[in-house]
């Protein structure tokens, strides 16, 4: 399963990376390690990537399908170690330079997961990544709480999620038109299951199966009304450390990889201490949400550790928007008669379905939904998106529906509007999913000129 979900974030990548961080992309990743090279960045330390051997557009697509052989030959059971060694470091190296379209809490997941795979065959992984599973599911829950935003305290947060998440699927529109008593008691054990469930996965073995399963389920639903990459995926391989080889003992014969033991007992004794070390982070990472005071004595090797993305934090939705703002990029030829730029998965024209991507992720229509809750000083790679278009640059272009002009428009500028899902009689009389009201002038408009 760890090479499949590689293999879907390999290939999702491919055909997006140039456009995002290529030479003529939104953020070039050349100037990303120009940049850190000039500010005196360690390559250890700061930017742990292959790319600092030399960046170019073929170097990022030739990763991304070495990627995907390498993930292949894992899920084969092809040299399993050294390939998800190589999976590793061309992921690790990929999402260093991707920022700002490789920052998500599945990319993280993977590469923490993924190195522990490197692992294999030593004493306590089958304990790491059981409290893998328990942080990922414990910290979701409980920055929850933490955060103070009422609608998880009032359990209405599933009145307003299937609404804004980032890129709804099709049941999520029949999702939002729930009862809200039955929004709010699905809210009440999305919260209860995160808590609680975590804590089973160390108790005897029955008791264990019954908390991983109900984790699993919630991840299905999940994954049954939202588009979010390869996480659910990655999540409910994960759940699969909540059982044990007894559990698969009819699908022996189809699932059975091996992957020989270390031998040499003191080099087992000493990846046995990592792994022990890294749990220990990891403890102390939950201990610091609840108790900020006591993560401070290890300040530092959580900063040395951070850019490795070896012992992550995890909690999505902390705070839970309640209106669904979003960005449309429109051109012009003479600043008076605008056309709009069309994103293939995100919402844009009212009367286009909703999409099913998983595992697939746009990157950039993902990029989008978070710049519209703030404001361009604080996503200034709009800018570079603004630029590409204007410059025409076909990397970029591709990444959305075929452009509304023959050539480059002189003019750009970003509006912001309000979506709202229409009523089940509004979209059968109208064909439309969604209805928009505008708000605003979010950027611009720009030109390449200044006029």
């Amino acid at each position: 399963m760890l090479g499949l979900i590689y293999l879907s974030a390999f290939a999702s990548l491919w055909p997006q990376i140039t456009g995002l961080i290529g030479s003529n992309g939104i953020v070039p990743a050349s100037q990303l390690l120009a940049s850190l090279h000039s500010g005196g960045a360690s390559l250890i330390r700061d930017a742990p990537t292959l790319f600092w051997f030399g960046v170019s557009d073929p170097a990022l697509v030739g990763f991304c399908a070495v990627g995907c052989l390498a993930s292949l030959a894992l899920f084969l059971g092809f040299y399993p170690r050294i390939s998800a060694a190589v999976c590793w470091a061309l992921y690790l190296s990929l999402t260093t330079v991707g920022q700002p379209f490789t920052g998500f809490q599945w990319d993280a997941l993977l590469l923490e997961a993924g190195f522990l795979a490197l692992f294999a065959g030593t004493p306590w992984l089958v304990w790491a990544y059981r409290f893998l599973l328990f942080r990922l599911m414990f910290e979701s829950g409980i920055v929850k709480l933490l955060s103070g935003d009422p609608n998880w305290h009032n359990f209405h947060a599933l009145r307003f999620h299937f609404l804004t998440q980032p890129l709804p699927n099709p049941l999520a529109y029949y999702a939002y038109r729930l009862p809200a008593w039955m929004l709010d008691s699905m809210t009440f054990a999305s919260l209860a299951i995160e808590l609680v469930a975590p804590f089973v996965l160390f108790a005897p073995r029955r008791l264990r199966h019954i908390a991983t399963l109900v984790l699993a389920m919630l991840q299905v639903f999940i994954l049954l009304t939202g588009n979010y990459a390869f996480f659910n995926f990655l999540t409910l391989a994960l759940c699969l450390w909540g059982f044990d080889d007894e559990a698969f003992a009819r699908a022996r014969t189809l699932v059975q990889r091996t992957v020989k033991p270390i031998s040499l007992r003191p080099l087992r004794r000493g990846l046995g201490a990592v792994l022990a070390f890294l749990m220990l982070i990891g403890l102390i990472q939950v201990v610091a949400m609840l108790a900020p005071d006591t993560g401070r004595p290890l300040a530092r090797p959580f900063a040395f550790l951070a850019p490795w993305q070896l012992v992550n934090t995890y909690g999505l939705f902390a705070v839970m928007t309640t209106t669904r703002p979003e960005i449309v990029i429109e051109g012009s030829d003479d600043a008076e008669h605008w056309r709009e730029y069309v994103f293939p998965y995100k919402p844009g024209p009212t009367h286009r379905g909703l999409p099913s991507v998983a595992p697939y992720q746009p990157r950039l229509d993902w990029q989008m939904w978070f710049a519209a809750l703030g404001d361009y000083r604080q996503n200034i790679w709009v800018g570079g998106l603004m630029y590409r278009l204007l410059t025409g640059s076909p990397a970029v272009t591709k990444l959305l529906d075929t452009p509304p002009f023959s050539k480059p428009p002189h003019y750009m500028r970003a509006l912001l509007y309000d979506y709202r899902f229409t009523t089940p009689a509004e979209r059968s009389r109208t064909g439309a999913v969604w209805e928009r009201t505008l708000r605003g002038t979010w950027f611009g408009p720009v030109s390449l000129t200044g006029q």
